[in-house]
């Protein structure tokens, strides 16, 4: 018996010891990013990736926050699980934001705090010893090789945040267990091939999820297809005409204002001439979700699953 707890003991400290290991390298956009230790100073920007952050319980290592009140409301629950820790912008920093809190690791993604040829990007950050783990999802407006859509843009960022904060197998256990939950969902057969458009904004133009963005996998993993699957970009525009020609059957509302914005998206569509003639808008089938349901992060899961519930419910 003493041999056998001692062999646990030893089994058990091995493992820690090998989460702790340093130095770790992970993927960032298709450029190595090496850490000797985790980060001390951690800045992380936007709703989704903050999320990521709280989920893995980094505060103690957080100095700051970006780009989330001047765009979303959030609750008392995310204000809670963000304590203290300061929000440095409320939309995009500035480099002068970044330096202010005088951070050594930067979470961000292009169009997710940073701009391509901006002044605040990995570039311009190194040069202040200022690590930056850029968004999987954002990279294919700096790489037009990726990879369709698919729940890895989570899991891997996940534990790729774990792995940088000596957190790998938290990070890696709390994805199984999101896998775990998705592979019990079981969509009604109506459900099944469900034709999907998600509408975040815009009435000149729809401004939706194409290809590269996490809500294509999503849709997919609930039971449904977007319709603008094949729209060459992450997030980008397209035009009435279009959407309403593949006539959905389903709607995804992005709603930014906790509950009062799907009206007003809800009201355009169907006083819109091709679009109230679609089945999703006569039947008014639809799931409003927020913004960070609909970005890589945590809150995906939830999401899915209310869509693929949705979706396996009655038209109106």
């Amino acid at each position: 018996m003493k041999h056998l707890l001692c062999t646990l003991a030893l089994a058990l400290s091995s493992t820690l010891c090998a989460a702790q290991t340093f130095p770790v390298t992970v993927d960032s956009c298709g450029e190595p990013l090496t850490f000797a230790a985790p980060p001390k100073r951690a800045l992380i920007h936007d709703l989704n990736m903050t999320e990521m952050a709280l989920a893995l319980h980094l505060n103690p290592q957080m100095v700051g926050v970006s780009g989330i009140t001047g765009w979303y409301k959030t609750g008392p629950e995310f204000k809670a699980a963000l304590g203290n820790i300061p929000e440095i912008a409320p939309k995009y920093p500035t480099l002068e934001n970044v330096l202010s809190v005088n951070p050594d690791f930067f979470f961000a993604g292009w169009n997710y705090g940073m701009k391509v040829g901006g002044e605040v990007t990995p570039t311009t950050l190194a040069k202040y010893n200022i690590k930056t783990l850029v968004l999987s999802e954002s990279c294919i407006h700096v790489n037009k090789q990726r990879p369709a859509a698919s729940m890895d843009l989570l899991y891997t960022d996940f534990i790729k945040l774990g792995t940088i904060f000596g957190k790998e197998a938290q990070a890696k256990t709390t994805v199984a267990q999101w896998k775990t939950r998705l592979a019990k969902l079981t969509p009604a057969s109506a459900s099944k091939n469900t034709r999907v458009f998600l509408y975040d904004s815009g009435e000149d133009k729809p401004f939706t999820a194409g290809k590269y963005a996490i809500p294509t996998a999503m849709i997919d993993a609930a039971g449904g297809r977007n319709i603008m699957a094949d729209l060459d970009t992450s997030w980008g525009t397209t035009s009435w005409e279009t959407v309403a020609a593949r006539n959905p059957q389903f709607l995804v509302l992005l709603d930014y204002q906790d509950g009062n914005g799907v009206t007003k998206l809800l009201q355009f569509l169907q006083s819109h001439p091709a679009m109230k003639e679609t089945d999703a808008v006569k039947n008014k089938r639809y799931v409003a979700l927020r913004y960070a349901e609909l970005t890589p992060g945590p809150a995906n899961i939830e999401a899915i699953e209310k869509i693929a519930k949705a979706m396996a419910a009655p038209g109106q």
